[in-house]
């Protein structure tokens, strides 16, 4: 434990930004899981338009990278076309 003031604060600060970015990161593994086992068309666009927006709030607030949410928004997006087919 530190002693510093500050340092402890940090912890503090520290362990609340770890479980806010953790609870978003385990958000986004949700609904594109659930994109993945949407059997139907209609049910994928609908998960997938829900993913795409967790997607890019993820990435407003920082917790992964610009072209990270791209490529999982394009690698969704492809597979719900697929289905349609």
């Amino acid at each position: 434990m530190p002693i510093i003031k500050s340092s402890i604060k940090d912890v503090r600060r520290t362990k609340t930004r770890t479980a806010r970015n953790s609870a978003e990161k385990n958000r986004i593994r949700t609904a594109m899981k659930a994109v993945r086992a949407s059997k139907t068309a209609e049910e994928a666009t609908k998960t997938l338009k829900i993913a795409m927006q967790v997607l890019d709030k993820a990435y407003s607030h920082g917790i992964i990278k610009r072209n990270t949410a791209s490529r999982q928004i394009s690698r969704l997006s492809s597979f719900v076309h697929k289905l349609k087919k």
